[in-house]
């Protein structure tokens, strides 16, 4: 579960780097729901092993900071680009 969620945070970042260039921003209506999954997956996984009380949590926490970035930038660019460009 640690690594599914790490690589739904770099996969939602990558689609936030491809949503950022022009005329590519519309690939933000895939990317945040995406991101949003990965938000709970890393949720649930930081929740898990906050309860097995494991040694390390910073995968789980790199991913949910990577997703609600990829959630809240995604979301401003497609404010900015009114949800088409």
């Amino acid at each position: 579960m640690r690594i599914v969620s790490l690589i739904f945070g770099i996969l939602s970042i990558l689609g936030l780097f491809i949503g950022l260039i022009p005329c590519l921003g519309a690939l933000n209506w895939i990317n945040i729901p995406f991101a949003v999954v990965g938000l709970i997956v890393s949720i649930i996984a930081l929740d898990k092993a906050k309860k097995a009380h494991a040694p390390s949590t910073t995968m789980e926490l790199t991913a949910v900071i990577l997703c609600a970035v990829a959630i809240g930038v995604g979301t401003i660019r497609l404010f900015i680009g009114a949800g088409v460009v």
